[in-house]
């Protein structure tokens, strides 16, 4: 009898059920006697035993399915180690319900956070498999997280949308794309729809070379300009602030987002209309693409497999088109963010994109 439990914790996804599917179809197939339990509500179900012994049922009809059939929550991981409003001990918790069910792995899917207390639970003993979700592609170790691809489809629907309007109007219009530490999702959305600014929270930005993108468009007869906005993007001279100094700063402001500071900028400087659009978790929802579904049913067999192998404490990684086991010791708790002299920006600034530098 092989017995696993699976949770989903964090922002959800597009594919998160098409990365549990994956999983199990992958056991089911080769495994006679397989029992999987999912833990609702993220870390809080394996908290609290909020769980469930699941059928091959619940997990039929899943593949196109956004969201997750689990539900999810954010536990901030330095709050892991402190006892909750009821004095209940977290790990030992999470520990004693694991090992209740006489578990043989916990299959966890999730970005930063969740990945770091993924592997505090494997160094408290337990046996994990990560599987790596964020829009924000932003895990290190893996070279795509899976609701990456289906985020660029929805960011990049709303920045065609904008295109056929901004058409019709003298105006600059500007979408914030999510994604607070890093820039790849609004890097590949705004470069795959033609946006002509991309402000990255990697480039500090220059609030000078924004208008002089601008004014540049203006005197090449082109009535319009489409910015593609990080919700973390952030000019050099914020950049230069202390933390302390930059949340009293914006304490100050009026302005809700990056996206209303760069408009307030362009209108005062301008004399331009600007207008904003924000997408939101729009982002995070619907059906996840084609490529997302393929990318899910690998991780979920690789994953499926390292069980089987007994291959605990990695994350299943996708490393130059292949399927890869990464130690979660070597991977948690750090940051995959753009490279400003990588290849892609370089070839952006060639066709001329500025990312106001």
């Amino acid at each position: 009898m092989l017995r696993i439990g699976i949770l989903t914790s964090g922002g959800d996804c597009q594919a998160l059920n098409a990365a549990m599917r994956g999983v199990v179809k992958g056991l089911a197939t080769n495994v006679d006697n397989l029992e999987v339990y999912g833990f609702f509500n993220g870390y809080r179900g394996l908290i609290y035993g909020d769980y469930r012994l699941l059928t091959s049922r619940d997990f039929s009809g899943i593949l196109t399915r956004g969201g997750t059939i689990l539900g999810s929550s954010r536990q901030p991981f330095k709050l892991m180690r402190e006892p909750d409003e009821n004095g209940v001990n977290k790990v030992e918790s999470m520990k004693s319900n694991y090992y209740k069910l006489s578990l043989d792995c916990l299959v966890i899917l999730g970005g930063n956070g969740t990945q770091k207390t993924a592997n505090l639970l494997r160094e408290e003993g337990l046996n994990i498999i990560h599987l790596p979700k964020t829009i924000d592609n932003d895990i290190y170790g893996t070279d795509v997280t899976f609701g990456f691809y289906s985020a660029i489809d929805v960011a990049c629907d709303a920045i065609d949308r904008i295109h056929t309007t901004a058409a019709s109007h003298n105006r600059v219009f500007i979408v914030e794309v999510m994604g607070h530490k890093v820039g790849w999702l609004t890097l590949y959305a705004g470069t795959a729809s033609g946006a002509d600014i991309i402000l990255l929270p990697e480039i500090p930005y220059s609030e000078k070379k924004i208008i002089e993108a601008i004014d540049k468009r203006h005197k090449e007869g082109k009535g319009f300009t489409i910015i593609a906005v990080a919700e973390g993007a952030i000019s050099k001279e914020d950049a230069a602030l202390s933390k302390k100094e930059l949340k009293k700063k914006r304490e100050k402001e009026s302005h809700p987002s990056a996206a209303y500071r760069i408009a307030k900028l362009v209108e005062e400087k301008t004399g331009t209309e600007a207008r904003v659009t924000v997408p939101g978790h729009t982002q995070r929802g619907g059906s996840p693409c084609p490529y997302d579904r393929a990318l899910c049913t690998r991780l979920g067999s690789a994953a499926a497999k390292a069980i089987m192998d007994q291959k605990f404490g990695n994350m299943v990684a996708m490393v130059n088109g292949e399927t890869k086991l990464v130690p979660l010791e070597k991977v948690a708790g750090k940051l995959k963010t753009v490279d400003p002299e990588c290849q892609m920006i370089k070839e952006a600034k060639r066709v001329g994109i500025s990312f106001g530098n």
